[in-house]
């Protein structure tokens, strides 16, 4: 008798009955435990299929037959290849779910879907399956670029048609019924919009300035994920502690991270697109996108991990000269007034903000470059051993090849260390900042008063709001003076 069918025999037969497909780990985590909250209940069986977990354990979740499975594409499509036993009959689901359905049939994403939905939608399918798909962004259409429209046979995208088309990819027969809930805008009412344009380089100002002035539950969003590492080592030498997610990291690294971004009230958490879908994190009150994304489906997703379930939150987007067109291009598809209110920035702090910075990128980058030449000296070290060869002085990086120099970078480093100890032992927002470094123009720092602790990003923003709409007064008509003139 083989293993499978002992494990068959050990568990009830029970039928797979759904099958919910999402496109990040995170978000099929989440899944299941609303899931799982009412399954109490009801006694039904779940089980979660997502990479960067071991396949194994998931084969023995499998083996216990659930009734309802969540999974991302790649790893539910590698165990239906190996042939398991419990996913031989998904063409007898009586419910299939993809969630973020837009995102999933994208072209260039999810090979194995393409695959999974053509298998799940044969002739051979459960004719009374129900079949539902969800996304903020279903009926968000983009414009066309000019030199495609003028394509023969190129037709204008509207909102049914890509519903049809993505109706089509996903296998869906007859006239589906759609729901549509989304604003003209897009974005939830509760959500604030706001912008700050700057130069590419002082990006870092304009966030640190904002983390240390208003602090709460932050996530912040860039591009890329070397963006990320350079924004974590950043924050880090500014002793602001951030959590990071991105797809480099392993899996139980980025689950324990949205967990504790989830439970610490004052956090903050740097992300890829990967945190931007689905993921329902309490209370995030600022959403800041560093960098600005490159479609308007991304922006709305990322803007929703905040003002959710009737919360107010906030969307501020730092603009750098290089982010302009897709600026431009995400309000014209959500049909926004592009000039959203700027943030108001206190200047005065400015000059302050930017010595901690200047400070801290020299130090990041030193940093960086020990870090990196300590593992090309590690492994340089490793291969040498491996062939059994000695190495030349001028094969390292670093101290070894250059004793000297490094003992002038090592001094250099405990000088700026201190120097940045002193400006963060002091309160930024203060009425009177005493410190005997000049800012990087050569002069003091401004004397300045302290914000109010109590005043957040959202009442700052609704009192500049106030301010511009506030009527002067109009002039009083001048009273006629009495006559003085003689009888």
């Amino acid at each position: 008798m083989t293993r499978a069918s002992a494990t068959c025999k050990a568990y009830p037969k029970r039928p797979l009955l759904g099958l919910v497909l999402t496109p990040t780990r995170e978000l099929a985590v989440q899944v299941k435990q609303h899931i799982d909250a009412v399954a109490r209940f009801t006694g039904i069986k779940t089980a979660i299929l997502v990479g960067g977990m071991s396949t194994q354990k998931q084969q023995r979740m499998l083996n216990r037959r659930p009734e309802i499975v969540v999974a991302t594409p790649g790893r539910l499509w590698e165990l239906i290849k190996e042939k398991h036993y419990h996913l031989r009959n998904l063409r007898q689901l009586r419910c299939l779910v993809v969630d973020e359905a837009d995102r999933m049939v994208e072209k260039g994403h999810f090979a194995e879907l393409s695959q999974l939905l053509e298998m799940l939608s044969d002739s051979q399918y459960n004719p009374k399956r129900q079949t539902l798909v969800f996304s903020a962004t279903l009926t968000l259409v983009h414009q066309a670029p000019a030199r495609i429209l003028h394509k023969k046979h190129t037709k204008k995208m509207d909102k049914t048609a890509k519903l049809d088309l993505l109706m089509q990819k996903i296998g869906m027969r007859g006239k589906p019924k759609v729901i549509d809930l989304t604003r003209n805008e897009a974005t939830v009412e509760t959500l604030t919009e706001t912008k700050i344009h700057c130069e590419t380089d002082e990006k870092d100002f304009y966030l640190y300035y904002f983390l240390m002035q208003y602090p709460g539950r932050s996530l912040v969003f860039a591009n890329s994920i070397s963006c990320i590492k350079r924004l974590s080592g950043l924050l880090k030498v500014l002793d602001i502690m951030p959590l990071t997610l991105h797809a480099c990291m392993h899996q139980k690294q980025r689950l324990r991270n949205l967990e504790q971004f989830a439970r610490l009230e004052d956090c903050v958490l740097l992300a890829t697109d990967v945190a931007a879908r689905g993921l329902d994190i309490p209370k995030v009150q600022h959403v800041i996108h560093y960098q600005v994304p490159r479609t308007s489906e991304i922006y709305v997703h990322r803007s929703g991990r905040t003002a959710r379930a009737t919360n107010e939150g906030l969307s501020l987007m730092l603009i750098g000269p290089e982010d302009v067109i897709n600026f431009k291009k995400i309000y014209k598809t959500l049909k926004k007034d592009e000039d959203i209110p700027l943030f108001p920035v206190q200047t005065k702090y400015m000059d302050v903000v930017k010595e901690r910075i200047r400070l801290a990128r020299q130090i990041e980058k030193s940093e960086y470059r020990n870090f990196q030449a300590c593992l090309h000296n590690s492994w340089i070290e490793q291969a040498a051993a491996a062939l059994e060869i000695e190495l030349e002085e001028d094969m390292y990086k670093g101290g070894k090849a250059d004793q000297q120099e490094e003992r002038r970078r090592q001094k250099q480093m405990k000088v700026l260390k201190k120097e940045l100890r002193h400006l963060l032992s002091q309160p930024l927002f203060t009425e009177s900042q005493k410190t005997k470094y000049p800012t990087q123009s050569g002069k003091p720092p401004l004397l300045v008063s302290a914000p109010s602790k109590s005043e957040s990003a959202l009442s700052c923003l609704s009192k500049q709001k106030k301010k511009k709409t506030k009527k002067p007064k109009e002039p009083q008509p001048k009273q006629p003076q009495p006559s003085t003139s003689a009888n």
